[in-house]
């Protein structure tokens, strides 16, 4: 048995090791076009993004190299990341115009959505920021439950940049493929306000619903339900602090 001194300098010792190998992971950056699987050609990079003069419900960009805008009709399919990962710190910042929609999802199947909520005084799962809903696709799209709307409307107008930071925890298997811990978001920040804490996640969601789970998946950009442009994408494994066992 060690004395008293030094189990604590010990335990100090072991926290700041975890902590510190958290923060010295280096960032991914994905705000490229090779990092993702065949990508559609109309995806395009830009050096500037904005709404329209004529059209509130379109972007129009500049080209250059350092933001994804998923073409000049804002119709492309959505990006999949040629890696695969586990749990995972996403930093991401949009912009979409008036009506549109997108979304983050980790794995390819949990998604963050993205979409105009300005003014929406009681978001839903369905909202900027909202765990989406599960749903059918058939005989319409139809939810079959609410999802989880965001703590608060986070959303800033069309036509400006907004930032989700996402810390996503993947679903846990035993040796025989038996899952043992469902997904969870650990924490969601939109705009500099938490608004996820701890969900957990215990199938994917929209119409992936019945999709197979596993310990890794790639990150996903939706392209085709409308205008959005991304810019300083980045992910790191994320690896759980002290705090948070």
């Amino acid at each position: 048995m060690c004395r008293a001194s030094l189990c604590g300098l010990l335990f100090l010792f072991t926290a700041n090791t975890i902590t510190n190998s958290a923060e010295d992971k280096k960032w991914l950056e994905l705000t490229d076009l090779e990092s993702w699987q065949k990508p559609d050609k109309r995806w395009l990079l830009a050096d500037d993004v904005k709404v329209r003069a004529d059209n509130p419900r379109r972007l129009s960009a500049t080209a250059g190299k350092s933001i994804l805008v998923n073409g000049k009709e804002g119709q492309a399919r959505d990006l999949l990341s040629k890696q695969s990962f586990g749990d995972l710190e996403v930093h991401v910042e949009f912009l979409i115009p008036k009506d549109s929609n997108s979304g983050v999802k980790l794995h390819g199947l949990y998604e963050i959505q993205i979409c105009d909520s300005w003014g929406v005084k009681e978001p839903k799962g369905s909202d900027c920021g909202g765990v989406y809903p599960r749903a059918d696709l058939r005989p319409t799209y139809h939810y079959l439950d609410k999802g989880v709307p965001p703590r608060k409307n986070a959303c800033k107008k069309p036509g400006e940049w907004q930032t989700l930071d996402i810390i996503f925890l993947a679903p846990r298997f035993d040796a025989s493929g038996k899952k043992t811990a469902n997904a969870r978001f650990l924490k969601v920040i939109f705009n500099d306000q938490v608004i996820h804490d701890n969900v957990e996640l215990p199938t994917p969601t929209g119409h992936a619903w019945t999709q197979k789970e596993s310990a890794t998946g790639p990150l996903l950009l939706q392209g085709d339900h409308g205008p959005v442009a991304f810019r300083n994408l980045r992910v790191r494994p994320y690896i759980s602090k002290a705090k948070d066992d």
